[in-house]
């Protein structure tokens, strides 16, 4: 069990991450890569990715067992992480004592490679191995993916922000999902090991993460700057078809854009800028829930809307290419 420690101050320094952070999909990834379980959310992943992994990733098994520790520097809190080159040049920054701390806790349960021995030392060579093992490996395995990955993220995230207007943050805590429970001022979460962490005014970052499997994650070291990661819900398909290869294009009026017409859609697609049940886009524009089913369909066929679960009910919001498609449709007004 982790037991996350609020004060009055902390409450008021809650905040959702705007979206999938890099290095903890790839961390997250590479883990849920080497378990069995949850087949049914990522068998079909495994399976398209497992044989055309090349070399240089599988490194990063050896840095991220499939359970207990993996270094907190493969996840830093702080510096540029707004796009993939930023984060890994901010993970090599790391400094030396937190390179030889974190690597001397891992050795501790297992029995490194000689490359991961020379990264603790700070060896320019291996740092330069590891970051060219997260480049390849987010290319080849979650890039592919990864317009799936922001459009869960961006739903859960609209969720979420529904709940803190719904609850303000004791209800967006309250409503994180089964694995947790909010007792004042205590968060408690589902933890394979036995953790406190305490705030003490520092605020929490919930982070929400397609890849984390299959409990919440946060950093050994509670020192650091908090953040909570949080498994996210998946559409049952997300994984299948597989991503077309590179340079593949479409005919034209095939694909899933071809259907893409109509009025009634195209209001849909506004309902859920801001996020929307089934039932309240039905009660907006006035037609049935079996229409705004069908329509729903295309649209996330197109990459347009992603949908999760709130509740019992279905919750619908737009992507960023949904958003994108809108703020176009704005400007040409």
């Amino acid at each position: 069990m982790l037991r996350v420690h609020f004060t009055s101050e902390d409450l008021a320094r809650v905040r959702v991450a705007p979206g999938p952070d890099f290095l903890w999909e790839i961390s997250n990834s590479v883990q849920t890569l080497q378990r069995r379980d949850g087949e049914r959310v990522f068998g079909a992943w495994r399976r398209w990715v497992r044989p055309r992994l090349s070399d240089g990733p599988r490194l990063l098994s050896a840095l991220l067992p499939p359970r207990g520790y993996s270094p907190d520097f493969l996840t830093p809190t702080s510096g540029d992480r707004a796009t993939l080159h930023a984060a890994v040049d901010t993970l090599l920054s790391t400094p030396r004592p937190r390179l030889r701390t974190d690597l001397a806790h891992l050795a501790s349960s297992l029995q490194p490679p000689g490359w991961v021995r020379s990264l603790a030392g700070g060896d320019a060579d291996a740092l330069q191995r590891l970051g060219g093992a997260l480049r390849t490996y987010q290319r080849e395995a979650l890039a592919p993916y990864w317009q799936r990955v922001h459009a869960h993220v961006d739903a859960d995230r609209a969720v979420r922000l529904h709940s803190l207007l719904d609850g303000g943050t004791e209800g967006l805590l309250a409503g994180l999902g089964p694995q947790f429970r909010w007792r004042p001022p205590v968060l408690e979460v589902t933890y394979p090991v036995d953790q406190q962490l305490r705030l003490r005014g520092r605020g929490l970052v919930l982070q929400p993460s397609f890849f984390c499997w299959p409990t919440p994650i946060t950093l050994a070291d509670g020192d650091l700057p908090p953040v909570l990661v949080y498994p996210i819900h998946h559409a049952p398909d997300w994984a299948v078809p597989a991503p077309a290869a590179p340079g593949a294009r479409d005919t034209e009026g095939s694909g899933p854009l071809g259907p893409l017409l109509g009025h009634t859609r195209a209001g849909i697609l506004r309902a859920t800028r801001t996020g929307c049940s089934t039932v309240e886009a039905a009660r907006l524009l006035d037609v049935t829930h079996p229409a705004v089913s069908q329509h729903l369909n295309v649209l996330r066929a197109a990459g347009l809307v992603a949908t999760v679960r709130r509740a019992g009910r279905s919750f619908h919001v737009a992507t960023a290419e949904g958003r994108a498609l809108l703020a176009a449709e704005q400007r040409d007004r």
